[in-house]
This record gives C-alpha cells, structure tokens and sequence, in this order.
C-alpha cells in the first residue's frame, strides 16, 4: 500500500537520483510550479541527481529550451531524456523504413533532425500520401483539441496497408494549464485497437529509462543502483507502470491527471487514492498532493 508523505524532503535522503516527470510534476504546460522547483533544487544542493524523464516527443534540446521560457532554472536538473529520442533512435535505425507519413503538429518537425547517437543512419524522408510511405510516426494529433477519431480514415488506410505506427509520446492526454489536450498515445491507442502495428517509446516503455540511465551516467551518476533512484510522476500508467517495470521506487503526484478521481486538493484523499491505485493495479511506493 503507498505511503501518503506531506514533503519530498521527508523521503529525498533515501535516494541519489530521480526520474523526474515534467508535464502535470514541475509545470503544468505554462509555467513552472514553484514549490516543485525548490524541492528538485533542495535535492541537488544536497548531492541528488535529477534526470528531467519526459514523454515529449522532441529533442531533449528544445525541450530545455521550453521549461526555460517556463521558468524552470537549469540549477533544478542535471540531464533531460525525452521519449522523443528514443524513438529517434529507432526510426533512424530503420524501424519504420526510409518513407514516413507523420501525424502531429507542424513544431514536432524537429524530431526528424538527424541523431549523431545513431552509426550509419537510414536517410529518412516525409510524404503527405500513404501511399507512398513505408511507416508511420505520431508525436500526437495533428489537433490537439480533436478527439483521435477524427484520425479514423487515415488510420483505416494504413492498417489495410500493413504499416507500422512508431509513437513517440505514449501519453493519452495533458492538462495545458486548465486545458486537457489530446497526446500520441491517443492516437496510437485507437490504431492498435483497429488492429495497427504499433512500436511505442518513452515512459512506460524500456527504451526511455535504458536512455535515461545513459544520462544519468554521462552527467556522472554512473555508479548510482537502481535502488537509490526514484521515479516521480503523476501519470499511473506511465510513470508509475514504468517504474514498476524497472523495479525502481515510485512516487505518485496526485494532483495532475488524477486530481479528480482521488479528489487532491492539497492532499489526495486516502480512500479515494486507494480505490485508484486497486483500480488501475500500479501501487507506488509513495504518493503526495504536490511535488514540494
């Protein structure tokens, strides 16, 4: 069963490093949440490490350049892994052929630059026709406010021609500020359902956190166990269903997507957080109202 902690500090001294979620933890997709900020930081002035894990499908890069507009300081983290890196490294390896039909918007353009990380790369090309592609790659819907249903036909046709979706963003939705948009792991959802092939990256996928290890060691936390790293995150079944399936500990941030069904306004109700938590079947290891 989760311990409820009121403080990351009352917990923190058990750890060396995070996997540290972004989306719904540190901002809320405008600008930083201050207590958040100060408990990472707190973390780091005492010798933790913290890798910013995220579901963005872009380069961790640009995502550094986000968070900064955002009001997060780079004294707050270490390294930043995205998922879309990691399908990056799959795609430029050939995972879905040299011809691609992208679904998403017109700013995730950025995740067909090239990968230095990748040897030999396989040249990659875009094609607005089916058609002609050799695979698929989602970083999201092309509207973020339209259902994925919309997507139908697109889908209907690629399935009937056999070709593989690579996800780079398993999320199912976020809250932009006050507004739920849909993610990639919408659209990829209904493509399996159809019947699709679907390769999936980032939290709660393996790919990710074999990534974020490799940050956390070139940022010098080569000698840190899976034992003294903790996942935080506020999505059930992506950060704490990845964190179950890496073994590692897990604190669950209430008061993001599920600030409704466990009622969190500082604190999630216990009965409630329960009920979720045997619901959804991924026990955390601790849970809070708010990252602090």
């Amino acid at each position: 069963m989760t311990q409820i902690i009121r403080q990351f500090s009352e917990i923190s001294d058990r750890y060396e490093a995070l996997f540290c979620d972004l989306w719904g933890c540190v901002h809320d997709g405008v600008t930083a949440l201050p207590a958040a900020v100060e408990a990472l930081q707190a973390f780091r002035a005492r010798g933790g490490m913290v890798v910013l894990l995220t579901n963005a499908p872009r380069p961790r890069a640009e995502v550094a350049e986000q968070i900064a507009k955002f009001g997060i300081p780079e004294d707050a983290w270490d390294t930043i892994a995205t998922s879309g890196d990691a399908a990056r490294v799959a795609l430029f390896s050939g995972a879905v052929g040299d011809t691609v039909y992208h679904i998403g918007e017109r700013r995730d353009h950025s995740f067909f630059e090239p990968l230095a990380i990748v040897e030999n790369p396989t040249p990659i090309s875009r094609t607005e026709s089916l058609e002609h592609a050799t695979g698929i790659v989602c970083t999201g819907p092309f509207d973020p406010h339209s259902p994925p249903d919309v997507l139908r036909p697109q889908l209907l046709e690629a399935k009937t021609r056999g070709l593989t979706l690579l996800n780079a963003n398993p999320d199912i939705v976020v809250d932009r500020g006050e507004t739920r948009e849909w993610c990639g792991g919408a659209v990829a959802q209904l493509y399996a359902e159809m019947g699709g092939s679907v390769l999936a990256f980032g939290k709660p996928h393996p790919p990710v956190y074999d990534m974020a290890r490799r940050r956390l060691a070139e940022a010098g936390g080569q000698n840190i166990s899976d034992d003294r790293i903790l996942a935080i995150g506020d999505g059930i079944l992506t950060d704490i269903k990845g964190a179950v399936g890496e073994g590692i500990d897990a604190l669950f941030v209430t008061g993001g997507l599920a600030a409704q069904d466990t009622k969190t306004t500082d604190q999630p109700d216990p009965g409630l957080l329960d009920a979720f938590i045997a619901r959804e079947g991924f026990d955390p290891t601790y849970s809070i109202g708010r990252l602090r």
